[in-house]
């Protein structure tokens, strides 16, 4: 049982490059729009990292405000000041 080879017509081998063509750059332009939403949800993620570190800022400087606040009114004269804005004497 002898198997012959059987050569592949200039035609159907045409029909194979071009298929393989097409299908390699289907694969690319499928991999560089991946690429692109990856590149886009990043930004988004960043941004959105940008402003939630400068509302931790704030809120903090806040805090801070609050306690310098509460310490002076802890001491005698703070809260001398305060009953003397509400009129008390």
């Amino acid at each position: 049982m002898s198997r012959e080879k059987k050569k592949i017509s200039e035609e159907k081998a045409r029909r194979i490059a071009v298929g393989a063509t097409v299908a390699g750059v289907l694969v690319v332009i499928f991999l560089v729009v991946i690429m692109i939403v990856q590149f886009v949800q990043i930004g988004v993620k960043r941004s959105r990292k940008e402003r939630l570190d400068s509302e931790i800022e704030e809120y903090e400087r806040l805090i801070e405000e609050g306690n310098e606040d509460l310490d002076w009114y802890k001491k005698g004269t703070g809260l001398y000041w305060f009953a003397r804005s509400y009129g008390y004497t």
